[in-house]
């Protein structure tokens, strides 16, 4: 089992940065894709940026120039700095990893952080 846990949401004004952070309880190394998700009140989680264990990155299209994932496996640790932040970027972010067990695809989440942007 890996345990995720997300850290570095909070309140932030329009324009402004956040870097949230995914620190694994053990090596990431088998994850062969980690990546971030959020959810807003009411509606479904969806994806924000993923990083393969080569390095690399996809973004939706949302938050793509503004949003940059990385990963440190020394660390064992994922990043999402978060840049000129809007509105619709209120939401809970989640952390997600993926493993190959058996030949079998494995979810890992996080319990989320809240990232509330405001004016």
């Amino acid at each position: 089992q890996v345990q995720l846990v997300e850290s570095g949401g909070g309140l932030v004004q329009p324009g402004g940065s956040l870097r949230l952070s995914c620190a694994a309880s053990r090596s990431i190394d088998s994850m062969y894709v980690m990546g971030w998700y959020r959810q807003a009140p009411g509606q479904q989680r969806n994806l924000v940026a993923t990083i393969t264990s080569g390095g690399t990155t996809t973004y939706a299209d949302s938050v793509k120039g503004r949003f940059t994932i990385s990963r440190d496996n020394a660390k064992n640790t994922v990043y999402l700095q978060m840049n000129s932040l809007k509105a619709d970027d209120t939401a809970v972010y989640y952390c997600n990893g993926k493993a190959l067990i058996i030949g079998n695809t494995r979810d890992y989440w996080g319990q989320g952080t809240q990232v509330t942007v405001y004016s």
